[in-house]
Formats: C-alpha cells, structure tokens, sequence
C-alpha cells in the first residue's frame, strides 16, 4: 500500500525498514549507506512532485559469472544479480505520460498516445521506456502514466548491465502500478530485450535482462528463445570464503558498439555457412571438420568467435557441475579458461583501433600478479571496455582492492554480494 513520501522518510529514520534492506542488500556493512540513499531518494521526489503517497521499486545490476557472448547465440550462461541497483520513488499519473528524473541526467519525458519505434530516440532512456511500454501493450497488459525520481549505484558502461536494469525497473513499476505485480519475471526480461533492439538501436541479447529481472544465481538456457529455461543455483560464495569483485577500469564504451555488434555478426557468418541463423543451432562435430574451408570463406575471427563459443557452452556446465557438487577450486578453474578463452578467441578485451587503451588487460594483469593461484580473473561482460570480475578468497579481499584502487583510482574495485531478489516492489 502507497504512503507519503514524510511517512517513509521517518520510517527509514527511525530503523522500521533495517531488516529489509539486510534481506535485499545481504551486506550488513551497507545498511547505512542504503537507508541514507533511500532517504535522499524520497527527498528528491518530493522537491520535484511534492510530498505525495508513492511507491518505491528495484532493480539490480547483474554479474555475468560464465558464458561470455553466448546468448545472443542461442546458448548457455551462468549469470548473478548483484547488491547494486537503480530504485524508483513513483507515483502514478493520469495524463498518459511517463516522466523520469534519473539523479544527475536531465528528465526523460514519453507520451504513451505514441508507441511506435522513433529514428531520433535510438540510444536513448527515452527509446527504453517507449519501447518497454509497447510491448507490454503488445502482450495485452495495461499501461500507464507515472513520475519517478530514480538513483542508480550500477555503474553506467560497467558490464553490470545498467540499461538492462533500467528497462527491467521500467517494466517492473508498470507492472506494479498497473497489473498487480502479474508480468512474469522472464516475460520482463524479454520485454526489456525487444525495447533495446528494435527501439534502442542495439542488437543485445537476453542474459542481462533475465538475470536483472529474475534474481540469485542462474543457469540460463536460451536454445528455444520463446521458453528461456531459467534454472537457480543453490551456492553461498562466502561458505567458501570468496567474493566476488568487480572492478571498474574506466575506458569508454564510447564508439564501441560497432565492436560490440561485429562479435553476433561474425558467429551468425559462422553459423550461416551451414544455413543455419545462430551457432546453438550447428552441430560442433560439422563444423570442425569443415574449418579449412569456412576459414577460406569466412576469414579467421568468425572461426575463432564460433570456437568460442563452443567451448564455452561447456565451460558453462562444468561451472555448474562444480558448484553443484561443492568444489569451488574447480569452478575457479573454469572461470579462468572462460576468461582465456574471451580474451584469445572471442577477442573482447581490447579494441584494435586504440592499442594504447588497453585498461581490461592491464586489470587482468594486475590481478594475475596479486592473486597468483589463490585467485581467478576474467573479462566482465560485454568487453572491450569497462570491468573485469574475480573471485579473491577472503583474506586476500583488501589486498586485491587497494591494488586496482590503485591502479584505476580509489572506489574502482566494489566488493559485492549476491542478491536473491531481481526486478521488485520495495514499498
């Protein structure tokens, strides 16, 4: 039930809602923070709208754990939401208008009278929303105006996927406000999905919404794309005394979606060649005993993504098989080839174009160098640009911070938790 922005901001004061944020965040170690950002979130509503009844909702930003560019391939992936998230002060409006204020970005204002795709919006927060509100219409749900004061801590360009929260918050709130929370998680993600390639311009696949909008640690299998096989995984990292670090090295992901592009481009070249649209569909067996001729074809980079691909479909059920079964060392071990094999096959860890910027590599090294074997280090996500993800045993947590701290600046290295919760109504 809604509640006036004054009412909340005592409560949160006042300690009411400490328990919940524990089980939303898990880290006692951030229960101030988090009650403090709450706070200045319903305070920056009500300078905007007034002290009004409203709603507040999440949703995380999400840790790619293995199958790095597998699912726009139809594959396998192991992905986690993460304790940092975007949250929302809303309320409802009449006008048929939704208008976001994002802390430190302008306001993002979208009519709902017109849903169809806009040339000029392509890369924008507002081709998001538009995009995100028709297909909830498309499916039969209801939509309507809101106001919403949002703040995000998911890093912007940091491989945690913070469009893909903010299509899944967007799909959240309208389910929340206008069909009684009824959008199914996954049905989300693809909604999420669909407002990113045919509104925003970009050709994504589905694993960071899906793991944004249905939460924990999971396996995710994307062979039928129309019935996404979501399964989750059972495993408390600290039982084995590691966390998860991601680590943001500040290149740009500026002019970089070309790059991003070509690496689908290139394993769907592959997979054409036996007249088939995405490599999950090839069978393995076919295509090496044919690479001679699709290298005379195709050239080498398609071959090399389409190997990747392969072996990571297999990395990916060895993670799982080693979480099941409770050794951690043997994950790691997955976790570093995966890594290997996306930074010399699938070749996302730098651009050619600027061979000076190579921070994901360096990062990589870095952590090589501090970690040795207690340790593993990967590519974090989309690549070329951006983080890398490692998993540092406990005693070796302030360590590894303080060198990437010191490396790319203080802050850079976040300790993080994983989330049970994805895309939800807070309050």
């Amino acid at each position: 039930m809604a509640k006036k922005t004054g009412v909340l901001k005592e409560e949160f004061k006042n300690g009411v809602y400490r328990d919940l944020l524990k089980d939303i965040y898990v880290d006692e170690g951030v229960l101030d923070y988090q009650t403090e950002r709450y706070i200045k979130a319903l305070e920056s509503y009500e300078k905007l709208y007034g002290e009004q009844e409203v709603e507040i909702y999440s949703a995380p930003g999400r840790s790619e754990v293995g199958g790095n560019h597998t699912d726009h391939q139809h594959g396998k992936v192991l992905a986690a939401s993460i304790n940092l998230d975007i949250i929302a002060v809303v309320a409802p409006r009449e006008d048929g208008v939704i208008e976001v204020k994002s802390e430190g970005y302008p306001k993002t204002v979208v009519d709902l009278s017109s849903l169809k795709p806009v040339k000029r919006e392509n890369g924008t927060s507002i081709a998001l929303i538009r995009g995100v509100a028709a297909r909830i219409e498309e499916m039969g749900y209801q939509i309507g105006g809101f106001q919403a004061y949002a703040t995000s801590d998911v890093l912007s360009g940091s491989g945690l996927s913070s469009s893909a929260a903010y299509e899944v918050l967007i799909g959240t709130i309208l389910s929340g406000l206008y069909n009684d929370m009824k959008l199914d998680a996954v049905d989300i993600a693809k909604i999420g999905q669909y407002a990113e390639n045919v509104y925003f311009g970009k050709p994504c696949g589905l694993m960071d919404q899906t793991a944004s909008s249905v939460g924990g640690l999971i396996h995710i299998d994307f062979a039928d794309p129309d019935n996404t096989l979501v399964k989750k995984i059972d495993v408390d990292f600290e039982a084995y005394d590691h966390c998860l670090c991601i680590t943001d090295t500040k290149g740009s992901h500026a002019d970089l979606t070309d790059e991003y592009a070509a690496i689908p481009a290139d394993m769907k070249k592959a997979a054409a060649y036996f007249g088939k649209e995405v490599l999950r569909q090839v069978d393995e067996k076919e295509f090496y005993g044919k690479l001679a001729e699709i290298r005379e074809k195709l050239g080498d980079r398609p071959v090399l993504r389409a190997i990747h691909f392969f072996e990571e479909e297999k990395r990916v059920d060895a993670e799982i098989a080693a979480l099941e079964r409770g050794d951690f060392d043997a994950f790691k071990k997955w976790v570093k080839a995966s890594g290997a094999s996306s930074f010399q096959y699938l070749q996302n860890v730098f651009t050619v174009r600027d061979l000076n910027g190579q921070g994901l590599s360096v990062g990589l090294a870095v952590s090589d160098a501090v970690l040795g074997e207690r340790g593993v280090s990967r590519v974090h996500g989309g690549g070329f640009a951006g983080t890398i993800q490692a998993f540092v045993p406990g005693d070796a947590v302030q360590e590894y911070k303080d060198a990437l701290d010191g490396v790319f600046g203080k802050g850079s290295c976040h300790v993080l938790k994983v989330r049970k919760y994805g895309g939800m109504k807070v309050l």
